[in-house]
């Protein structure tokens, strides 16, 4: 199925205490290119995304934008000095024994609270392939409604890429009727002049059917005509593949104009030259359109 590179998905669930959101957007490219936006204590999924995007979305410029909330904190340790906590005490009890005081014990357990180089707090550290696993559920629903945009936006493509080549196939049936009348007309009007000149003279009919038969040949199309009609037979082969075939048709396109300026370099009738212009011009409209295409 043909896919616009212009796409956008957005999934969000809550997949183990964790609130996970992924955003995706893209727009045209000639290539693939991936930029990521995780938390910065994630890191680690800047490769993994691009990885797995990567192998379902074959050009654009894709923006990935990812935020992971956890609801609960992890299991926390509190690890305590119990070095330079027994020296304070014995530092505080010395103080107060100089000055002829007395410590309460909540008195002490308070001060010590409050000194950070006592009391340290660690995190069980994330596990990463857990988290991946999470928030790669959750890309593969952002991918889907991104992958859906895009095909819908390649059907529009598709519908008007084909319309505009049956266009094409129209102006080519001119031409190619136009053309083999375009000889007599020359055999006509050469006959005409000779008379008109050398009226007195007799015609070398051998000689007027060659200086026919070298014209023929300098305006005949038929082989660019069947060329042009093979080309369009392509293009609708292309159109219904499922391969990202953007760059394939960006080709062929370039291949169609080549054999419609052939044409018009050829054409010394006003008939076919109008419908030569008519043709690069539904071409042009074909090569912007596919520009978009994946």
């Amino acid at each position: 199925m043909i896919r616009s590179m212009t796409g956008y998905g957005r999934a969000q669930m809550t997949i183990d205490t964790m609130s996970i959101t992924v955003e995706l957007r893209s727009v045209n490219h000639r290539y693939f290119e991936f930029n990521s936006r995780v938390p910065r204590n994630y890191g680690f999924l800047d490769e993994k995304l691009k990885s797995f995007i990567g192998s379902l979305v074959a050009r654009g410029k894709v923006e990935c934008y990812v935020s992971v909330e956890n609801l609960e904190d992890g299991e926390v340790e509190i690890l305590v000095n119990h070095s330079l906590a027994n020296s304070y005490i014995n530092a505080l009890n010395e103080l107060a024994k100089r000055n002829d005081l007395v410590l309460r014990d909540d008195l002490v357990l308070s001060t010590l609270a409050r000194n950070n180089d006592i009391f340290a707090v660690h995190k069980q550290e994330a596990d990463e392939e857990k988290i991946w696993n999470a928030v790669k559920t959750v890309t593969e629903e952002a991918v889907a409604k991104f992958v859906s945009m895009r095909e819908a936006e390649g059907e529009k493509l598709k519908a008007d890429v084909l319309y505009r080549a049956d266009e094409i196939l129209k102006k080519v049936a001119v031409i190619e009727e136009r053309s083999p009348e375009t000889v007599k007309e020359y055999n006509d009007k050469l006959l005409a002049r000779i008379n008109e000149f050398l009226s007195d003279v007799q015609v070398d009919e051998q000689r007027l059917l060659t200086e026919c038969a070298i014209f023929a040949d300098k305006v005949a199309v038929a082989e660019e005509t069947v060329r042009l009609r093979s080309h369009i037979d392509q293009l609708r082969l292309f159109m219904d593949s499922n391969e990202a075939i953007g760059r394939k048709i960006d080709f062929l396109v370039q291949e169609m104009n080549r054999e419609a300026n052939t044409i018009g370099s050829k054409a010394q009738d006003v008939t076919i030259a109008r419908n030569v212009i008519d043709i690069k011009a539904e071409i042009e409209k074909i090569r912007e359109q596919i520009q978009n295409i994946e």
